[in-house]
């Protein structure tokens, strides 16, 4: 599967996803939407990739849906047709927590919008000192609750922040967006795909099987109460434990050295 409105590139394992509208800080367009969230489930089947990578061409990640192609097209539409299209956007998140490989967000500059709802939702946020955050949908006269955002960002951020970023949808620096936990981690620019490739090389050699569970777990435990998430966790690593990576893992200690999980 070759995408058409974006590019990707594979490099020993690793997938890379670059959106490529530098002249509009990519910016989303229906093509786009659409084929991201078919290209995330087709990753979750590829044997080849086992961390996927997401940044963007340019100046920044990604600033959202394109007022052009986009934001304008809509006022044409009926209720059913706004459905339709909100429907495909949170599909794309869908499609990006539904993936069972890791999904590092390499966050290049600015994000905001759909592009703060989507790098919400990768497992793992790396930024430079521009990657400034907004979610700012209240701006335009929209819910803040946007494509998971009201889901998945009290969880990543405690409630009261994320009350402060969805509803004023102000701006929050690369640094500060690190300091209440939204970013792991904040570098250098010409650092970050250094710093990329260097937490999703260490994810490529890491168990699949086992980080494929952790995933589904973590997914599945925000609804969770405490005793369904013990009981789900005692026999999701007792599959595990069945799993060959395990043994290899004992092997590898035994014999000092590092284990090849598979």
């Amino acid at each position: 599967m070759e995408p058409k409105s974006f590019l990707y590139s594979e490099t020993d394992g690793i997938g890379t996803i670059t959106l490529n509208r530098p002249e509009r800080y990519n910016a989303l367009t229906f093509e786009v939407y659409t084929e991201l969230s078919a290209f995330f489930k087709h990753l979750n089947e590829r044997e080849s990739c086992r961390v996927v990578v997401i940044t963007g061409a340019g100046k920044a990640f990604c600033s959202g849906g394109d007022v052009e192609d986009i934001i304008g097209e809509l006022f044409a539409r009926d209720m059913k047709g706004l459905l339709d299209f909100t429907r495909l956007t949170v599909d794309l998140i869908r499609s990006i927590r539904n993936c069972r490989k890791p999904v590092i967000g390499a966050l290049n500059g600015t994000v905001c919008g759909a592009g703060a709802a989507i790098a919400l939702a990768c497992d793992f946020r790396i930024a430079n000192d521009f990657a400034k955050c907004a979610f700012l949908f209240t701006k335009v006269g929209l819910s803040g609750a946007d494509m998971g955002a009201c889901f998945l960002l009290p969880r990543v951020v405690g409630m009261t922040k994320a009350n402060e970023l969805l509803m004023l949808g102000d701006f929050v620096d690369a640094h500060a967006c690190e300091r209440i936990g939204l970013y792991n981690e904040v570098v250098e620019p010409e650092n970050l795909m250094a710093r990329v490739n260097e937490l999703a090389t260490q994810l490529r050699k890491g168990p699949q099987f086992g980080l494929m569970m952790t995933k589904e777990l973590l997914n599945k435990a925000l609804n969770f109460d405490l005793e369904t998430a013990l009981e789900a966790e005692a026999q999701a690593q007792a599959i595990c434990m069945q799993h060959p990576d395990f043994r290899e893992s004992y092997d590898a200690w035994t014999e000092k050295r590092e284990p090849k999980f598979l």
